[in-house]
């Protein structure tokens, strides 16, 4: 059976702001901020004992490794994206 996917932004026109904001929050979480979004991934992937490749090719991950990579990135967007909501609305209130 066919997974669908269902991390399609509901403005496509934000996916570039998305990727940059995702970009931002995982230079956080490693020690080479100026690394490509991959490398990232796989530096991250090694922490946690995650069998994460670089070319694409993991579709044998299982859904807890997957979890655990994907888990602390998306959780720090949401804060993030919480965060700049919160800034905005105090910028518009005075």
């Amino acid at each position: 059976m066919a997974r669908r996917r269902r991390n399609r932004l509901l403005v496509p026109e934000a996916r570039d702001a998305m990727n940059q904001l995702k970009q931002q929050v995982m230079a956080r979480q490693t020690d080479d901020p100026g690394a490509s979004t991959e490398e990232m991934k796989s530096e991250m992937a090694d922490r946690l004992g995650v069998p994460y490749r670089e070319d694409g090719k993991n579709g044998d991950l299982k859904a807890e490794e997957a979890g655990r990579l994907g888990g602390p990135i998306g959780g720090q967007m949401v804060k993030e994206m919480i965060r700049m909501a919160q800034e905005e609305l105090a910028n518009k209130s005075r």
